[in-house]
This record gives C-alpha cells, structure tokens and sequence, in this order.
C-alpha cells in the first residue's frame, strides 16, 4: 500500500475524524450478474460537507450514485460486497422511497422533470413522502422560490417546455422538497452554458450553508465542483484512484494533466503516474 504524503494524509484524516452522513465501505457493484462496474469503491460525506466524485464518462460516478439511492436495481444492477452506511445505518437493502423518507435522494443526470406536469407539480412531487401536513409543504415549496426565483415565474409553465436550466433547477427543487439530510447530485452541469453552471454551483453552495444540506456531487467539469466542494474523489475504471482536500487536488499537475491535457504520449492514466503518492482503497 502506498503511502499518502503528509498534506494528503492529514485532509484525508479530517474527512474521516468529522461526523459522517454517509460511508461507502468497499462495495463492489456487479451488472447482469456478469459485468463488474466498480471494484472497491470506498468513499465518506461528512455531515454539512459537499463531495465532489470526479472522473470521465465511463468511470463509474453514476453507479456510485445509485449505488447509495438504491436505484440500481432497475437497471440489473447489485451491490454484491461491501456495506452502505447512511445517518450510521446500513442501508443497501432498503427500497429508494424508505432511503428517500430517511433522508437521502438522487438528483438524476439529464434532469427527469414530467414533461407533462406544470413547474410547481413538479416540484410537488418531491413531497410525496413527507406527512407532515399541507402548511410545512407551502412553507418548503416557498423555500424552494427563494432559492431559485426563476421558477417561481414560471411555475405554471409546462415543464417539458423549460430550459435546460430550469429544468435542473425543477429537479434540485423537487429534491429539496423532500427535507433531505443528503443530496446525491449527478452531473448537474450536463448541457448548460457555463453562467447557468456557476449559478447553480453557487446555489448548492447556499443549500449546504444555509439549509445543512450535505452533497455528494458526481461530474466531470473539475474545474468547477473542486471550487464548491470541500473534499474530492477520483474515479477510474470503477476504483477510487485518488482523493484528497479539493484544494490540494485543484492544484495537483497530475489532476490538471489528467483533464486539460493531453502530451507527447497522449492522454495518460493515473495508474501510469509515478511521480504521486496514492492509497489504494480497493482490497487487492
């Protein structure tokens, strides 16, 4: 096992001392019964912190992500190894709706609003768990306004007839509507210009700030989620290959080579690095 470096060492030990909303311990997710996706995969999202799960199409970054909601099951997908803890329950066992009760809920990539329904149905949707009465559901979808006004004008407006911004904040919304402790969120920057990127990160930023709401952030625009998130991994050919302060791995030359460049050889895998130090996190 390679040896962290010291800078490495002690962000990844911070992670780890801090009160942790979700841990990922070793999971190995298989499709058809035959397709390996991920191999090892260990992660932790401290409670009030955003993640950031970074690596290229392909990687495994969505996986993971309904690895945790559950949702791999409509898709011949299963957790055959490793154990899902979320709010220090294991939870790989429990259906999408009871994860989404406790707390937990997927933002879908490519948004999945109902085209059919109006903005503010939408939105009402993401209540359908909650039993709290009518008043802390108005009061939430008011919440939900104040953090993304754009849709409150268009509120009576056909979903499928939105921008792609607005639909990504419908879909943002409607997860909110839920009163979630955690947010997985998959790709949110997916199709839309790089204003409208910047003005969601900010508000996720808002969401975990003011509201408490932790993240886990599956995307490839590095550039951006390392400058939101607290904390990043980096997902390869379904293993974590590196991870640390997103800080640090902003200004790492390896992260930098790895999605802004391409050199003499073409573009390099971090598994042909040699010049940095990581930790496998996968049993051999």
């Amino acid at each position: 096992m390679a040896l962290l470096d010291v800078d490495q060492a002690g962000s990844e030990n911070a992670v780890e001392a801090a009160e942790t909303i979700l841990s990922v311990n070793n999971i190995e997710v298989i499709y058809d019964h035959v397709i390996l996706v991920l191999k090892g995969v260990s992660l932790t999202v401290p409670k009030g912190g955003i993640v950031a799960l970074l690596g290229a199409n392909g990687a495994g970054k969505t996986t993971t992500l309904k690895a945790v909601s559950n949702l791999l099951s409509a898709e011949r997908g299963e957790v055959t190894k490793g154990t899902i803890l979320f709010d220090d329950d294991e939870v790989q066992a429990l259906s999408p709706n009871e994860l989404v009760r406790r707390g937990c809920i997927q933002v879908m990539e490519g948004r999945h609003c109902f085209g059919h329904l109006s903005i503010e149905e939408n939105l009402l949707t993401g209540a359908y768990t909650r039993k709290d009465g009518h008043a802390a559901v108005k009061a939430d979808l008011e919440m939900v306004y104040n953090y993304f006004p754009r849709l409150r004008e268009r509120r009576q407006s056909q979903a499928g007839y939105t921008s792609g911004g607005e639909q990504q904040m419908c879909a943002i919304g409607r997860a909110l509507m839920s009163r979630p402790k955690m947010i997985l969120l998959d790709e949110p920057s997916m199709g839309l210009a790089p204003q409208l990127v910047e003005e969601i990160f900010e508000i996720v930023r808002q969401l975990n700030e003011k509201e408490g709401v932790s993240f886990l952030l599956a995307e490839q625009n590095t550039n951006v989620a390392l400058r939101y998130a607290t904390y990043g991994y980096i997902l390869e050919s379904g293993r974590i290959v590196l991870d640390g302060d997103a800080k640090a791995l902003r200004e790492n030359e390896d992260v930098k080579e790895f999605y802004l460049g391409v050199g003499g050889e073409g573009r390099r895998s971090f598994r042909n690095v040699k010049h940095y130090k990581r930790r496998k996190r996968w049993l051999a």
